[in-house]
């Protein structure tokens, strides 16, 4: 961020369990399986009733921002002292307090230990392919990256129809993997000296 605040409670990815809600609160109740997201939802401005963006003007991801909306304070201390939030989620910690706008309710048979990952690596690649690049049936597709969100975009362009699926990475071992997504092809940038396109 622009400008660290620290100390905080990291972590942006996870599922749990409501253990309370705040006053107000009617969409969740304690019990609830969730996965926090940390570009939440507020449903009510432009860009959340857009079918174009999820950016919200409210709830849009905030790396400099440490505490809750609402109110401008933190939820943790330590003797006395706020520790700050990271991005409306700090999932490391095992209690957290999240905005409504940015959990997920889930069925409570999904295991969370699996799903938690739905909370950033697979929506932010899947959703990046399906809903922003949208690529068409026969395209060719160029994925940068082949950790967790590179594997989840490939997966969409897979999903999408792409005849021709490019996996770019720096490590070698990577595209065996990738293969399963839809990789059709592999490029290490390390194995050319020009550029390859």
């Amino acid at each position: 961020g622009q400008t660290p605040v620290f100390p905080r409670i990291l972590g942006h990815e996870a599922g749990g369990i409501v253990e309370s809600v705040g006053e107000g609160v009617t969409e969740l109740a304690p019990g609830d399986h969730v996965l926090p997201v940390f570009t939440g939802e507020c449903k009510e401005c432009a860009h959340c009733k857009s079918e174009e963006s999820n950016m919200c003007d409210l709830l849009r991801i905030n790396v400099d921002r440490g505490v809750m909306i609402g109110d401008g304070q933190s939820r943790f201390t330590i003797n006395g002292k706020p520790i700050f939030h990271f991005v409306g989620t700090s999932t490391f910690g095992e209690y957290t307090v999240i905005h409504v706008g940015c959990l997920a309710k889930i069925n409570p048979e999904a295991p969370l230990d699996k799903v938690c990952i739905l909370s950033c690596g697979i929506s932010t690649g899947l959703g990046a392919t399906l809903n922003v690049a949208k690529p068409k049936k026969g395209q060719t597709v160029a994925i940068f990256g082949l950790g967790a969100v590179g594997l989840a975009a490939m997966e969409g362009a897979r999903l999408s129809g792409a005849s021709r699926i490019i996996g770019v990475d720096l490590n070698p071992a990577k595209f065996e993997q990738a293969k399963k997504f839809g990789c059709t092809d592999f490029v290490n940038p390390k194995d050319h000296s020009k550029p390859v396109h």
